[in-house]
């Protein structure tokens, strides 16, 4: 067979079998994730049958890596992750170094100190292909808790980096004449510089070339020049960030989307890249499977043991305890603790290269390969735990208290109090839940008609600039009762729930109730399936993303089709009936 047929026969093989296995995982209810990584074990060497060729999985999974970064850089923008830094930074620093420190276990096991400082590393550091996934899947990648998470990787990444420069510095001597690295200081140093040097290039290059390419494109209207012109720059920042500075793939491709992010086609690169990010990331999932070794788990029990209790126990717990400890709310604390509870592909490049440089010995490769497949398969478990685990923690007054008191005393000291007096009859009162486009829209239309809004949100720069711009502003997670309570739900006629999270929704809505009995409450809401449970809770209107999108659709083609305005008006709210109607049925049955 020759080299162009293996790769295809490769590549079908590996998208087949990922296929397969991830299908019968959804229908197990789990995460497909584990299916791709049991499609990599069936393809690879380990398992008898058909055996893929790793080094081409392994290509073909960087793609992916590279188009996942890059999309989640698309929508972060720098203010978002500098919003986060102090927890980012102060976080993953304490969080790897107590891993490190942990792992140093592994000297009374009979490995070196070379070795045992690798693993550290190696089971310090997150994947950012599973976390920005999970997150993903979970609507929590725009959310406070997951731009804190992607922060703290990218820390992460960054701190990687300059840990691979310095391996070669502490490695065993080699024979004279041999050994050309700098030195351990000197290398540091060329590393930070060449970081510096790149982010100041992208960002650079973001306010001044790639956004005028993209855009010089786009007016030619053709689209597989547009999607061309994506790829390239994706790649070509990724793979040049590589080449010239020594820094990682992924990094690279997180600064590439954050340049296009930039731009004003940056919604149509998102829709460019999606398809082609989903299908290799797949290989990324395929190619981690190929690499399991179960004998190494058989010969190594107590350190492997040892490695996942590092992963999954005290990565969370250092986490969640820094996260909380800076005032932030349970669920914040939870969603950063459970995402960095895995390990990926810089433990995977970080222990390829210690093994080259004969710090760590092959065992220990397969271990850290080992704990990744194990972790990154439990990761979405965990996640689908996080909101049970908050409701039997609220269920306990006394340890709710406790664990919510640090967030609550900083909403008290960043909240600004409602600047409309309770007494006005002539401005009623919204309180508006999320300030994103929805309620900024709302909040906008709202001030039209001369109503005064005060607006809660978690995040701190939204609040600081509405307070500057002299409007009211609460900081804080409305599930709470004393952030409802310093927003001034207790004499509000209207309560606005614009975020797109059911439980934040839910538990904000009861609680509002239980304050005002009396408050119209009005919600968005993704489904028509929701209204049966809304009503319950005491929701006055929602409205539906999946109905309005329906109707909204229709409403443009009929007046295209010169459709009458009154029969139009009166089709609309049939349609809206007739909609709600099949929807608290559907929820019966």
């Amino acid at each position: 067979m020759d080299n162009e047929t293996i790769l295809l026969v490769d590549l079908s093989a590996c998208l087949l079998a990922a296929l397969v296995l991830g299908l019968a995982a959804q229908r197990l209810k789990l995460s497909p994730i584990v299916g791709y990584l049991l499609a990599g074990v069936a393809v690879g060497p380990q398992t008898p049958g058909f055996v893929a060729d790793q080094a081409i999985a392994a290509q073909f999974a960087e793609i992916g890596i590279i188009l996942l970064m890059f999309g989640v850089g698309l929508h972060l923008n720098l203010r978002d992750l500098l919003a986060v830094r102090r927890v980012a930074l102060l976080g993953a620093m304490s969080q790897m170094f107590v891993a490190m420190l942990l792992a140093a276990a592994a000297l009374t096991l009979g490995f070196s100190r070379g070795a045992a400082v690798v693993m550290g590393l190696g089971v310090s550091v997150a994947s950012t292909v599973v976390v920005t996934r999970v997150l993903d899947d979970n609507d929590a990648l725009q959310t406070e808790e997951g731009h804190i998470a992607v922060g703290w990787l990218i820390v992460q990444d960054i701190f990687t980096v300059l840990a691979l420069v310095m391996l070669p510095a502490i490695a065993p001597p080699a024979p004279a004449g041999q050994r050309t690295d700098l030195g351990l200081l000197p290398s540091l140093v060329l590393a930070v510089v060449k970081v510096a040097v790149l982010i100041a290039i992208v960002l650079w290059a973001g306010k001044k070339v790639i956004p005028r390419l993209l855009e010089r494109v786009a007016r030619t209207r053709t689209r597989e020049l547009f999607t061309l012109a994506i790829l390239a720059v994706a790649l070509a920042i990724a793979s040049g960030s590589a080449w010239l500075f020594g820094v990682s793939m992924a990094l690279g491709a997180f600064l590439a989307g954050m340049v296009v992010g930039q731009s004003a086609v940056s919604h149509q690169a998102a829709a460019d890249a999606l398809p082609m990010r989903d299908a290799f990331a797949v290989l990324f999932f395929v190619s981690i499977g190929m690499l399991f070794d179960p004998a190494t788990v058989f010969d190594n029990p107590l350190l492997f043991v040892s490695l996942l209790l590092v992963i999954l126990v005290a990565n969370p717990l250092t986490a969640m305890t820094l996260v909380w400890a800076l005032g932030y709310s349970v669920h914040t604390a939870l969603t950063v603790a459970v995402a960095i509870a895995q390990i990926g592909e810089f433990s995977f490049i970080l222990a390829a290269l210690a093994t080259e440089q004969s710090l760590l010995p092959v065992e220990g490769q397969s271990l850290l390969v080992t704990c990744s497949m194990v972790t990154i398969s439990l990761n979405p478990l965990l996640f689908r735990g996080i909101r049970p685990l908050e409701g039997w923690l609220r269920r306990r007054p006394r340890m709710w208290a406790l664990l919510t008191r640090r967030s609550e005393s900083k909403a008290r000291r960043l909240a600004h109090p409602p600047l409309v007096p309770d007494d006005s009859p002539r401005r009623p009162r919204a309180v508006i839940v999320g300030y994103g486009p929805v309620g900024q829209t709302a909040s906008a239309i709202l001030k039209e008609f001369g109503m005064a809004p005060v607006i809660i949100d978690l995040n701190i720069d939204t609040i600081t600039r509405l307070a500057a711009a002299g409007e009211a502003a609460v900081y804080g997670d409305a599930a709470h009762r004393d952030i409802l309570m310093a927003a001034g739900i207790a004499s509000a006629e209207y309560l606005l729930v614009t975020t797109p999270d059911p439980h934040t929704r839910t538990v904000t809505v009861i609680v509002a109730r239980e304050l005002n009995p009396a408050v119209k409450v009005f919600v968005r809401a993704r489904y028509l399936g929701e209204r049966a449970w809304l009503e319950e809770i005491g929701t006055t209107e929602a409205c539906f993303e999946e109905a309005e999108a329906a109707i909204g659709l229709a409403t443009l083609l009929l007046r295209e089709m010169g459709a009458d305005e009154e029969r139009l008006r009166r089709e609309l709210r049939r349609t809206r009936t007739r909609l709600a109607f099949h929807a608290l049925a559907d929820a019966k049955a």
